[in-house]
C-alpha cells in the first residue's frame, strides 16, 4: 500500500497533467470536428461527417498536404544521411569528441522561431542584402528574392537549410549513441577474416547493427516534418505558396480564415489518422 501510495505521488501529478492538456483537448477537438463550430467552441448544430468531406475535397488543404510531401522528401534522406556521416566521423575521432557532439547538438537547443528569423532576416534576406545575396554577387551573380514565390522556388532552400541546421545535431546524437552500443569484437573478426575498414565494414558490420536507430531516426524525421510549422510561418508567413498542413489548419482555425473550428478540427483529426497511418506502415515494412 506504501509503494502504491508512493507511485501515484510521483506519477500522479504528470497523468492530471496529461490528461488535462492533451488527452482532453484531443477528445474536444475529435467532438467539435462533428459540429458547426464557428467562432464558438460549445456549438450545437451536429453535421456529421460533413466537415470530412469538405476537407478531403479541399484543394488548398489536399494541395498542403502535397506541400508536406515535398518539404519530407527533401529533409528526411537529406536529414538521414548527414546525421550518419556526422556520427561516423565525430565517434571515428580519439580527441576532443565531446566538444564536436556539444557543437553539433547546439543548434538543436535553439528556438525554431529566432532560427527561422535569423535565417530570413541575416542569411536569406531580400534582393539585395543578407549573406547569401552577398556571397552570389562576389562571383557576379544577380541577387535573388529567396522568401517570395517566384520561378525556381528559391524559398525551398531557405526552409531545407534551416530544418537541416536545426535538427541535424540531433539526430546524430541519437547515431552515436547506437555505433557505441556495436561491440568492438565485431569489426576485430571482421578485420581478422579480411574485410576492409571503409565499405565493407560499413556495410556489413555498420548498418545492420544500426537498424533499430535507423528506424527510430526515420519515424521520427517523418513525424517531425508533418509537424513542421514555425519555419513556414516565420519564413513565409501565412501566405498561400509553401504551406503545411498545420500552417493551413492554423488559417483556418485561428488566422485569416476566421474562427472555423468545425473545418480546422476534422482537419487535425485527418492528420493525426494520417500521422498514424504512416507511423503503422513504417513499423511494418521495416519490421519485416
Amino acid at each position: 500500500m506504501r509503494h502504491s501510495r508512493a507511485f501515484w505521488l510521483f506519477v500522479g501529478p504528470f497523468t492530471a497533467g496529461l490528461a488535462i492538456f492533451v488527452y482532453l483537448p484531443i477528445g474536444w477537438s475529435v467532438l467539435l470536428s462533428f459540429f458547426d463550430a464557428r467562432n464558438t467552441v460549445t456549438p450545437s448544430t451536429f453535421v456529421g461527417f460533413a466537415n470530412y468531406a469538405d476537407m478531403l475535397t479541399d484543394a488548398s488543404f489536399l494541395r498542403s498536404l502535397g506541400t508536406f510531401s515535398l518539404f519530407a522528401l527533401f529533409v528526411v534522406p537529406l536529414t538521414f544521411v548527414l546525421a550518419l556521416a556526422l556520427a561516423l566521423l565525430v565517434n571515428g575521432i580519439r580527441s576532443m569528441q565531446a566538444f564536436f557532439r556539444s557543437v553539433f547538438f547546439m543548434p538543436f537547443a535553439c528556438s525554431y522561431v529566432v532560427a527561422s528569423l535569423v535565417w530570413k532576416l541575416s542569411i536569406f534576406n531580400g534582393v539585395r542584402f543578407g549573406l547569401a545575396n552577398t556571397v552570389l554577387g562576389w562571383f557576379g551573380a544577380e541577387p535573388i528574392a529567396w522568401t517570395v514565390s517566384t520561378s525556381p522556388p528559391w524559398y525551398w532552400l531557405v526552409l531545407v537549410t534551416l530544418r537541416l541546421w536545426l535538427q541535424l545535431g540531433f539526430y546524430m546524437i541519437l547515431f552515436i549513441a547506437g555505433l557505441q552500443r556495436i561491440p568492438r569484437v565485431l569489426y576485430e573478426a571482421a578485420s581478422i577474416d579480411g574485410a576492409s575498414s571503409g565499405w565493407q565494414t560499413l556495410r556489413f558490420i555498420t548498418l545492420p547493427q544500426l537498424r533499430t536507430t535507423s528506424v527510430a531516426v526515420l519515424l521520427l524525421l517523418l513525424v517531425a516534418a508533418y509537424q513542421a510549422f514555425d519555419e513556414f510561418y516565420n519564413v513565409l508567413g501565412a501566405g498561400p505558396f509553401g504551406r503545411p498542413p498545420l500552417l493551413y489548419l492554423y488559417n483556418i482555425a485561428l488566422g485569416s480564415g476566421g474562427q472555423d473550428f468545425g473545418h480546422g478540427s476534422a482537419g487535425a483529426v485527418i492528420l493525426t489518422l494520417l500521422i498514424a497511418g504512416v507511423t503503422l506502415a513504417h513499423g511494418k515494412v521495416f519490421a519485416r
